[in-house]
């Protein structure tokens, strides 16, 4: 039995200066690398999610509700999508990216990134080599992303490395963070949420902690 830690979306268009910032994003990136710095000998694994949109239809909008769709974000191959330098990447040993092409907010939503697309210990911020383009150089055809047969999930990918607990911290509490772990429940997993190293897009995420809770997850 194995144990893992997921980090869910910790980006920089989701801290501080980003085009869809959650208060407190920033301070949390360097928070989570202090943590795995003090307690990575505790997981057997370690991993990373992001959002790497290409083009997710009306998950994004320019006149956005924030429920259901979101100003422009975490673009596949900019710098917004890149995972925010003050999270320390040495002990993250794969990244799952999700919602090439729809709204995606479970980590269990994403694919196992190429090997060589990842961020490497002496990677600058803003040095992310683009994948195929994006909105800015022109939009990759959808088939340039599209999951082969041999695609990775993240439960694939747990499931083959014998994890059965997961723990799950990062951005934001009450979506992609809250939809990580109810996935995960949902996968079999025994889950646990580090609250205290999540932020959240709502004021009051009473109602988030709640919902997880009450679909199995534990709140620590």
């Amino acid at each position: 039995m194995s144990r893992a830690l997921i980090i869910v979306d910790v980006q920089n268009d989701f801290c501080e200066g980003g085009s869809l910032p959650v208060a407190g994003g920033a301070e949390l990136a360097g928070a989570i690398s202090e943590y795995v710095d003090a307690h990575h000998g505790q997981f057997d694994h370690i991993v990373a999610t992001q959002d790497w949109h290409v083009d997710p239809g009306a998950h994004f909008s320019e006149d956005p509700d924030f429920i259901d769709s979101w100003p422009k974000h975490c673009v596949a191959g900019t710098r917004g999508a890149e995972l925010h330098p003050d999270l320390d990447t040495e002990y993250i040993q794969a990244y799952f990216r999700k919602g090439q092409f729809t709204a995606a907010y479970s980590g269990f939503e994403g694919l196992l990134a190429p090997d060589d697309a990842v961020p490497t210990g002496d990677r600058k911020p803003g040095a992310m080599p683009v994948s195929g383009g994006g909105f800015d150089a022109g939009t990759p055809a959808e088939s340039d992303f599209a999951a082969g047969d041999d695609a990775i999930g993240l439960d694939d990918w747990l499931q083959s490395h014998d994890v059965e607990d997961v723990v799950v911290v990062g951005i934001a509490t009450d979506h992609c963070v809250k939809a990580t772990a109810l996935d995960g429940v949902q996968a079999g997993y025994s889950v646990t949420v580090l609250r205290d190293l999540t932020v959240g897009v709502a004021e009051d995420l009473d109602d988030a902690v709640a919902e997880m809770e009450l679909g199995g997850v534990d709140i620590a």
